[in-house]
Order: C-alpha cells, then structure tokens, then sequence
C-alpha cells in the first residue's frame, strides 16, 4: 500500500467505529463481547471487520471456536488505533479541564524500586505545583508497562526496554541500575552466611516476580548456568507489603534491592545475606513515546521525575540529546 492509497483508506474508509471496535477486540477476543463494548450488534461487528478486511485485501482475525485471534496485521491495527483512541481521549480531556479548570490526570507505570524512593518524590513536587492533579501509578514489569505505553494507556513508563521493536519507537532517559542482594528475615538460619552456594539457594523457597520479567529470566539463568534447576518451591509476587511479610513470617527468601525493604532492615526485621548473587539488573529509565506530544500535565510530571532523578543519582541521571517532550 503506498503512500496515496494508505492516506485514502484512513480519510475515505476508516472510521471512528472501526477503531472502537479493533481497540474491544483486541481486549476481549471476542466478536460477541467486542461488539457489546462497541455498541455495535453482533452483525454489524462481524460485517466492519470484513469491510476492513476487504479494503485491506489481508486477514485481520483468525475465527476460532471460541473467538478470535488477531493476525500480525491484527496486531498492528489494534495497536495503532489503540493509539489514535487514546490521543482522542487525551484531547477530550484537555478541552474538559480548559472548561472546568481543572489541571487534569497523568498515568504513569514503574518497576518496583523506583516507586520506592524516586516516583513518590517526583509526585509529591508535582503535587506542590499542581495541587490539583491526578495522578494514577500502575506497577508492574517493564515488558507489561512498555506494551501499555505503545498502546496509548500510560503517558510515562520508569522502566527498562526490552526489545529493539519497542526501542525504534520509543525515547529512554536512563537513570539508574539496580544491585540485588538476597534478603532474609532477622535469624534467618542463612542470615549472616558467607559461604552460600548456588546449590543450597536452589533448595530454598523462594519469593519470585511473575514469569518474563526480567529479573525471573535472570534468576532461572544464574541457576541453569551452574546446571542447577530453578527453586521448586516459589511464591510468585509484586507486591511489597506481601513480600515483606511473607519473610518475616517463614524462612522464604528474595533477590531484592536493597532500597525496597530498607525501613524492615533499619529496624532489624529483615537483613541482606553478606554474599554476591550476580544480580544486576540493566539501568533503568523514563520511558515516552516517540515523538508524541504530551499533555500539560503529563510534561510536568516529567519534567519533576527529570528534577528529583538529578538529585538522586547526580552522576547517572542523564537526558538524551532530544527527550521526548
């Protein structure tokens, strides 16, 4: 499709209706479902995607029993009206707040140690000049937040990138890496060992983040490469209230940053093993999208993550030569 003909199809064919439902598929796999969400009756659903299928002249969903899956092409319409929807929603949202003075919402996702110390203090300044805003924090691991920034659902991501696909459309500010240490309770029977091998972790019971972030690859990685299996017995979770009560209650074990737990280990509920894992985690950044222009709320919240970044990590917090803005 060349340049005449894309431009045609998105002015003479595409519609706002297409992209409602491709946004609804893509969450629910389901015509029936995606056309309720729509608005649309199962008929008329069925009978807009075949439109988009025709004019495209490619299968845009693969019908199955119980749903559909998109293609590659699929994929890439979902995303990009995705997209579209979210800068419709975020225009919507500016003329709302020029009517009522209101100063808006910015919704921002992080990996757990920046949200720590960093995030809150980058929140906290952008309270002290916008009293009124809205802010909204998902955490979750850098692959999940960095599909949902691509997606249009968050302005900022603190986080890592992952692939190179993401990288072409993505700019990343780095800040920081993150040095994990194994941490346990206080009389922990390991607490305090110098001479721990891979061999005896691999026996423990072990709190892990979900499957495909980048620390568990890690993990499965340190041990497979000593020709060891992973910890069998593993509690899986983000959260950091669970995780600290899980260690002070059992003799469970964790590969953490330091920073997350360290009011348990100023009062001497938990304690770093005094060993080396190997456990280093790539830098972590501010993460937006290319070339996307943000809303005024969402500019002063990175330009008060950039602020508190500086403080924090003077000699690493860097800005690339042409930040998103």
């Amino acid at each position: 499709m060349n340049t005449f003909q894309a431009d045609r199809f998105v002015r003479a064919h595409l519609k706002m209706r297409h992209m409602v439902l491709l946004v609804e598929l893509g969450r629910h796999g389901s015509i029936a479902q995606a056309a309720q969400a729509s608005n649309l009756t199962q008929p008329g659903a069925s009978k807009l995607i075949g439109e988009l299928e025709n004019l495209l002249g490619i299968q845009l969903f693969e019908r199955q029993a119980r749903g559909v899956t998109p293609t590659w092409y699929g994929q890439v319409l979902i995303r990009r009206a995705g997209i579209a929807l979210a800068e419709m929603t975020a225009a919507h949202q500016e003329i709302s707040e020029l009517i009522s003075g209101r100063r808006g919402k910015v919704d921002i996702g992080s990996v757990l140690t920046p949200a720590t110390g960093l995030l809150p203090k980058a929140i906290k300044l952008l309270k002290s000049r916008c009293s009124r805003v809205h802010v909204s924090v998902d955490l979750n691991t850098s692959k999940s937040m960095v599909e949902r920034l691509r997606n249009g659902q968050l302005d900022l991501v603190v986080g890592r990138i992952l692939d190179a696909d993401s990288a072409a459309v993505l700019d990343f500010e780095p800040i920081t890496d993150e040095d994990h240490r194994l941490i346990v309770r206080a009389g922990h029977p390991l607490a305090g060992r110098t001479d721990l091998g891979l061999a005896e972790l691999a026996e423990q019971s072990w709190i892990v983040p979900p499957s495909g972030s980048i620390l568990r690859d890690r993990l499965t990685a340190l041990f497979l490469s000593e020709g060891l299996e992973p910890p069998m017995e593993t509690v899986e979770t983000l959260s950091p209230p669970l995780v600290a009560s899980l260690l002070m209650t059992t003799d469970m074990v964790v590969a953490l940053p330091e920073a997350l737990i360290q009011s348990y280990i100023d009062v001497g509920l938990l304690v770093a093993v005094p060993i080396d894992l190997r456990l280093r985690m790539d830098v972590y950044g501010i993460i937006t999208r290319k070339g996307h222009q943000l809303s005024p709320v969402a500019s002063a919240m990175l330009t008060a993550l950039r602020e508190v970044a500086v403080e924090y990590y003077p000699s690493r917090a860097r800005r690339r030569t042409a930040p998103a803005t």
